[in-house]
Protein backbone atom coordinates (compact mmCIF):
# COMPACT_ATOMS: atom_id res chain seq x y z
CA UNK A 1 0.00 0.00 0.00
CA UNK A 2 1.04 3.39 -0.61
CA UNK A 3 0.19 5.00 2.70
CA UNK A 4 -2.12 7.87 0.77
CA UNK A 5 -3.60 8.57 4.38
CA UNK A 6 -0.15 7.53 6.27
CA UNK A 7 1.36 4.76 8.47
CA UNK A 8 -0.35 3.27 11.33
CA UNK A 9 1.20 1.11 13.60
CA UNK A 10 -1.07 -1.64 15.53
CA UNK A 11 -0.50 -3.16 18.21
CA UNK A 12 -2.40 -5.95 19.56
CA UNK A 13 -1.46 -9.34 20.82
CA UNK A 14 -4.36 -11.43 18.94
CA UNK A 15 -3.54 -11.80 15.86
CA UNK A 16 -7.22 -11.97 14.57
CA UNK A 17 -7.55 -8.62 15.77
CA UNK A 18 -4.78 -7.50 14.17
CA UNK A 19 -5.80 -8.44 10.79
CA UNK A 20 -8.83 -7.10 11.06
CA UNK A 21 -7.65 -3.90 12.06
CA UNK A 22 -4.77 -4.29 9.37
CA UNK A 23 -7.40 -4.97 6.86
CA UNK A 24 -9.91 -2.05 7.42
CA UNK A 25 -7.46 0.27 7.17
CA UNK A 26 -5.34 -0.57 4.38
CA UNK A 27 -8.39 -0.73 1.99
CA UNK A 28 -8.68 3.04 3.28
CA UNK A 29 -5.70 3.89 2.17
CA UNK A 30 -3.50 3.42 5.35
CA UNK A 31 -0.03 1.59 5.69
CA UNK A 32 -0.04 -0.64 8.54
CA UNK A 33 2.52 -2.20 10.47
CA UNK A 34 1.44 -4.37 13.45
CA UNK A 35 3.23 -5.52 16.59
CA UNK A 36 2.11 -8.05 19.41
CA UNK A 37 2.60 -5.92 22.45
CA UNK A 38 3.93 -2.94 23.59
CA UNK A 39 7.67 -4.17 23.69
CA UNK A 40 7.79 -5.13 20.00
CA UNK A 41 5.76 -1.49 19.73
CA UNK A 42 8.73 0.41 21.01
CA UNK A 43 11.25 -1.50 19.18
CA UNK A 44 9.40 -0.56 16.17
CA UNK A 45 8.13 3.14 16.64
CA UNK A 46 11.72 4.35 16.03
CA UNK A 47 12.26 2.50 12.31
CA UNK A 48 8.40 2.70 11.34
CA UNK A 49 7.46 6.09 12.34
CA UNK A 50 3.74 6.17 12.28
CA UNK A 51 1.41 8.72 12.72
CA UNK A 52 -1.01 6.98 14.47
CA UNK A 53 -0.63 4.09 17.21
CA UNK A 54 -3.45 2.35 17.77
CA UNK A 55 -2.92 0.45 21.85
CA UNK A 56 -4.68 -3.00 22.76
CA UNK A 57 -4.86 -2.86 26.66
CA UNK A 58 -4.65 -6.79 27.82
CA UNK A 59 -1.12 -7.67 26.55
CA UNK A 60 1.93 -9.75 27.69
CA UNK A 61 4.85 -8.28 28.56
CA UNK A 62 3.98 -4.50 28.67
CA UNK A 63 0.48 -3.93 28.25
CA UNK A 64 -1.30 -1.15 26.15
CA UNK A 65 -1.36 1.23 29.25
CA UNK A 66 2.15 1.53 30.24
CA UNK A 67 3.14 1.81 26.78
CA UNK A 68 1.18 4.78 25.88
CA UNK A 69 3.60 6.23 29.56
CA UNK A 70 6.65 5.11 27.90
CA UNK A 71 5.31 6.96 24.60
CA UNK A 72 4.65 10.13 26.18
CA UNK A 73 7.80 10.02 27.99
CA UNK A 74 9.52 9.96 24.87
CA UNK A 75 10.29 13.58 23.10
CA UNK A 76 10.56 11.53 19.95
CA UNK A 77 6.78 9.80 20.57
CA UNK A 78 5.40 12.33 22.71
CA UNK A 79 3.30 13.90 20.68
CA UNK A 80 2.19 10.78 18.23
CA UNK A 81 -1.65 10.32 18.42
CA UNK A 82 -2.67 7.14 19.99
CA UNK A 83 -5.44 5.50 20.35
CA UNK A 84 -6.94 2.37 22.60
CA UNK A 85 -8.94 0.10 21.10
CA UNK A 86 -9.98 -2.39 23.99
CA UNK A 87 -12.54 -3.08 26.13
CA UNK A 88 -12.88 0.59 27.06
CA UNK A 89 -13.89 0.14 30.88
CA UNK A 90 -14.04 3.17 32.97
CA UNK A 91 -10.91 2.04 34.32
CA UNK A 92 -9.03 1.89 30.93
CA UNK A 93 -10.67 5.21 29.90
CA UNK A 94 -9.02 6.99 33.36
CA UNK A 95 -5.76 5.53 33.33
CA UNK A 96 -5.81 6.24 29.61
CA UNK A 97 -6.71 9.72 29.65
CA UNK A 98 -3.84 10.44 32.48
CA UNK A 99 -1.56 8.26 29.61
CA UNK A 100 -2.30 11.12 27.42
CA UNK A 101 -4.44 8.69 24.78
CA UNK A 102 -6.26 10.45 22.46
CA UNK A 103 -9.06 8.13 21.48
CA UNK A 104 -11.06 5.29 22.19
CA UNK A 105 -12.62 2.93 20.94
CA UNK A 106 -14.49 -0.19 22.14
CA UNK A 107 -14.56 -3.70 20.84
CA UNK A 108 -16.19 -5.29 19.48
CA UNK A 109 -16.37 -2.02 16.99
CA UNK A 110 -17.59 -0.96 13.71
CA UNK A 111 -14.83 -0.67 11.31
CA UNK A 112 -16.24 2.30 9.56
CA UNK A 113 -15.64 3.68 13.34
CA UNK A 114 -12.48 2.44 13.25
CA UNK A 115 -11.61 4.16 10.02
CA UNK A 116 -13.16 7.36 11.18
CA UNK A 117 -10.89 7.97 14.10
CA UNK A 118 -7.90 6.66 12.67
CA UNK A 119 -8.10 9.00 9.97
CA UNK A 120 -9.08 12.09 12.32
CA UNK A 121 -5.95 11.44 14.57
CA UNK A 122 -3.88 11.26 11.39
CA UNK A 123 -4.43 14.49 10.32
CA UNK A 124 -7.28 14.05 7.48
CA UNK A 125 -10.23 15.85 7.42
CA UNK A 126 -12.71 12.92 7.47
CA UNK A 127 -14.04 13.98 10.82
CA UNK A 128 -14.54 16.72 13.02
CA UNK A 129 -11.78 17.31 15.25
CA UNK A 130 -13.93 17.13 19.17
CA UNK A 131 -10.66 17.12 21.31
CA UNK A 132 -9.66 13.51 21.19
CA UNK A 133 -11.83 10.92 23.38
CA UNK A 134 -13.97 9.44 20.88
CA UNK A 135 -15.50 6.25 22.15
CA UNK A 136 -15.10 6.81 25.47
CA UNK A 137 -18.26 6.50 28.08
CA UNK A 138 -19.36 4.01 25.01
CA UNK A 139 -17.89 0.72 25.90
CA UNK A 140 -19.86 -1.84 24.19
CA UNK A 141 -21.22 0.12 21.67
CA UNK A 142 -20.90 -1.24 18.17
CA UNK A 143 -23.20 0.95 16.13
CA UNK A 144 -21.53 3.38 13.83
Amino acid sequence: MSGAYGRVLVVDDNKVIRQLIRVNLELEGFEVVTAADGVECLDLVGRVRPDVITLDVVMPRLDGLATANRLRADPRTSRLPLAVISACTPHEVEAGVAAGVDAFLAKPFEPSELVRIVRRLAGGADAPATGGWQGAGRAGSATG
